[in-house]
């Protein structure tokens, strides 16, 4: 009996370590998974000592060849073991239903904090059209493709990882670590994989590949190499970790940042608390609180934390007995991370419960602070704004990205590509939110821009700014002046002597002396007020010609009169 007791103990401690490792699991049973992992071990070590305490194990052999297993009892169980089980498993359950909203509604809806109501026009950040990050997850992945085929050695050692977007010395780029193909990948380069490829959000023709460093912790790598292997039982074996992000620092160096959580009512609502950097080449980690994370780390907050905190503050926002919906909200069919002055934000639209098609507001979340912003503003939801740019080119069967929403020269406005079956761009779109009939499209960014603008001012409601808000006047001597045909419209573009810094630019159809304009000439512009490098003209008066402007605005035509036609008597 002694043997087999022994042996009892030995198989259930392989199998507990085992589960352990594979589970990566921390030893904290504050966290619902270990607490649940204790439980059962408890169980099972306790149930091998009673039934050693308590009698034998007969093992029989059956005239069919299996083997029964008889119990021959010779004390009574002992209690307090027993108990012991009893009662871990009681305050397992009491904690779980504890922690559930019936008990805690308010920490539920106010784990998010409250929003700061903003103004967009003024907050969010105007991108000047040649700044617009025009690569998107899956295209930056396969433009990494692209470029490791140009290497056949290493293609076939290696493939892509994950693809985080993120700003190295204030560009905007997407970053993938190259990762084991295999575990004999791994076994013949255990010093690591060669690098990481960069792609620019701006310019897809803007890719490189950088050998200088080892990737040598990682996801695709086993045992002591594996990336949360290492990370559980070197950096946090008592701490819940979560969302493994690769980011440079400001030289390149590439690293791990990983979110350290806990939960704040029992097994409920996990928050994160700070994180942990580490060396993507060497391991060596440092552990940060919220408020002393470098500040080249983009992004602390789990998307997936976010989301469910907004839609929580939605859901109870009158309690948990809200049985008519009444001012419930929720998040929309989709979120994007953008960049606002250098900041990295959780975008997502806001929608009331039962609507699909449209959003009350906008929500933007800080991924390092947690600081929300809301902006509250009537429009399209993403997904809308995604139809409405496919029906416009419905003949060509492209489909549209995932919108970023930017601010146009003060209007919020979806911007996204229109891929073909293949996922490549081939044009791009402008919808507007408060409207997103108002479409333009083009086969460049430029394009685009201009037929957004031709239907904003065919529907100057969607757009209060091109009435007389935001408009300067300013009156000067023409310096440079230079043209070009975009979308079929003559575009002007010029600098003042007295701005050298500003590119103003004008369609022909603002006032035909533009085409009789040259360098040296007087001129009075009013043009829209932004923060963007070109000023969009709105009226352009060339003032040597103002006798001619006025002959041209005022005389009337005389129709020739045709003798056959019955002349009306005069009045």
């Amino acid at each position: 009996m002694k043997k087999i007791t022994r042996t009892a103990y030995l198989a259930a401690t392989i199998f507990f370590v085992v589960n352990a490792i594979s589970a990566r699991l921390n030893f904290n049973p504050l966290y619902p998974g270990t607490a649940f992992f204790y439980c059962v071990m408890l169980t099972v070590y306790v149930a091998i000592w009673v039934i050693n305490k308590a009698g034998k194990l007969i093992f029989r052999k059956l005239d069919t060849g299996s083997v029964a297993v008889d119990f021959e009892r010779k004390a009574p169980f002992p209690k307090f073991p027993i108990f012991l089980v009893v009662a871990a498993w009681a305050a397992y359950a009491i904690v779980t239903v504890g922690s559930s909203v019936l008990f805690n509604v308010s920490a539920f809806r106010d784990q998010m904090p409250d929003y700061r109501v903003g103004n967009f026009s003024e907050e969010v950040q105007v991108i000047d059209a040649e700044k617009i990050p025009i690569v998107d997850k899956d295209l930056a992945k396969k433009i990494a493709e692209k470029k490791l085929g140009e290497k056949p050695s290493l293609g076939s050692q290696v493939v892509l990882g994950e693809p985080t977007v993120q700003t190295v010395k204030d560009e905007l780029v997407w970053v993938i670590p190259l990762q084991h193909s295999g575990f004999f990948k791994w076994l013949t380069n255990m010093s690591g994989t060669p690098g990481y490829i960069v792609v620019s959000a701006t310019n897809s023709q803007d890719v490189k590949y950088v050998d200088d460093y080892k990737i040598k912790y990682q996801p695709n790598a086993y045992f002591l190499d594996d990336l949360t292997f290492h990370t559980r039982y070197t950096a946090a074996p008592l701490t819940g970790v979560t969302d493994y992000s690769f980011e440079l620092d400001d030289d390149g160096v590439p690293h791990w940042v990983i979110t350290t959580y806990k939960y704040t009512r029992g097994f409920s609502l996990p928050e994160a608390t700070g994180a942990i950097i580490m060396d993507a080449q060497t391991g060596e980690s440092t552990r940060y609180a919220l408020e002393d994370v470098p500040s080249w780390v983009d992004r602390v907050q789990p998307e997936e934390f976010i989301l469910t905190q907004i839609n929580n503050k939605g859901r109870y926002v009158h309690g948990i007995f809200n049985f008519s919906d009444k001012d419930k909200y929720q998040t929309s069919r989709g979120d994007i991370v953008v960049y606002n002055n250098g900041r990295c934000y959780l975008f997502t639209g806001i929608t009331s419960v039962g609507s699909d098609e449209s959003a009350i507001g906008f929500i933007m979340v800080d991924m390092v602070t947690k600081e929300p912003v809301m902006y509250q503003m009537a429009g399209a939801t993403e997904y809308a704004a995604q139809k409405s740019a496919q029906g416009k080119v419905q003949q060509y069967g492209y489909y549209a990205s995932f919108p970023l929403i930017i601010n146009y020269e003060g209007t919020p406005t979806y911007f996204m590509t229109l891929k073909d079956a293949d996922g490549l761009i081939k044009q791009y779109a402008y919808v507007s939110v408060k409207d997103f009939l108002v479409v333009g499209t083009g086969e460049s960014v430029q394009d685009a821009k201009l037929n957004y603008e031709k239907a904003l001012r065919q529907n100057p409601s969607s757009n209060e700014d091109l009435n007389d808000q935001n408009h300067s006047e300013i009156s000067g001597v023409v310096y440079r002046i230079n043209q070009e045909i975009v979308a079929g419209e003559t575009v002007y573009r010029f600098i003042l002597e007295e701005r050298k810094d500003i590119v103003f630019e004008a369609r022909g159809t603002v006032n035909e002396m533009l085409s009789l304009t040259k360098e040296g000439d007087s001129v009075k512009v009013k043009f829209r007020e932004s923060l963007a490098p070109i000023k969009d003209v709105v009226i352009f008066e060339n003032t040597g010609f103002a006798e001619i402007e006025k002959f041209i605005d005022h005389t009337p035509i005389e129709e020739p009169v045709n003798e056959h036609t019955e002349q009306k008597p005069q009045v």
